[in-house]
């Protein structure tokens, strides 16, 4: 036994040697592949997708089909612009009133046979117009009244151009019936239908019409000449 263990102690450090020596020799191979081998300089990588130049899409269009594209928008633009305005252009023109229109929307009335205290109808827009000539005492008389006897209290001068001349509307202000001419308490016009009474101006005086005759729009074109409308 002791011959054995003597045998061992003596072996080992040979065997340990011998792997000394044989390692040796591939770590200095070893280190001298790295101090041969040197790392490329960052320029000299390049880009990690080589095929990204070759393969990309660019996103802006050519130039002649943004020219295109341009076209086609200002001409879509022209077009909804003349639309609009041809569409603008027919509704002004539908709200204009026709000649037509205009000529019913006047008419003109000579007065020269209309004699002094008469009064004569004349229609205007399907409407019953009174046309009186007054005498000198009449418009003197309708000057006179006081405004406090008035319930729709207006002057005579306020609802006449010449003085001789009062024009009114012939339809009862209460519930639209067309009065009487030369009637009633004051000389004027008297509603039959639930007795209103109106002076030789067209105001009312009695009954329960609540305001005066109405006086339309119009207006002398000659001595004894008048438009209305």
């Amino acid at each position: 036994m002791n011959a054995l263990r003597i045998a061992s102690r003596l072996a080992t450090p040979r065997v340990a040697s011998a792997m000394r020596s044989n390692t040796a020799p591939a770590v200095s191979t070893f280190q001298q592949k790295l101090q041969l081998s040197t790392s490329p300089a960052l320029h000299e990588l390049g880009s990690v997708d080589h095929g990204y130049d070759d393969d990309r899409v660019d996103r802006v269009a050519e130039p002649e089909r943004r020219a295109f594209t341009y076209l086609l928008a200002s001409g879509a633009r022209f077009a909804y612009a003349s639309t609009a305005r041809v569409l603008l252009i027919r509704f002004v023109g539908s709200m204009s009133a026709s000649a037509d229109v205009l000529a019913l929307a006047s008419a003109e009335f000579d007065l020269n046979d209309v004699k002094e205290g008469q009064t004569i109808t004349v229609k205007w827009r399907g409407k019953p117009i009174f046309i009186r000539n007054r005498s000198e005492k009449e418009v003197a008389t309708e000057a006179a009244v006081p405004m406090a006897h008035l319930r729709d209290q207006e002057t005579d001068d306020d609802r006449t151009e010449q003085a001789k001349w009062i024009i009114v509307l012939g339809i009862c202000t209460h519930l639209g019936c067309v009065p009487l001419n030369n009637s009633g308490d004051f000389g004027g016009w008297f509603c039959p239908c639930h007795g209103s009474h109106y002076d030789v101006s067209g105001r009312i005086r009695k009954g329960p019409a609540p305001l005066n005759l109405e006086v339309p729009p119009y207006k002398f074109i000659g001595d004894n000449k008048i438009r209305i409308g």
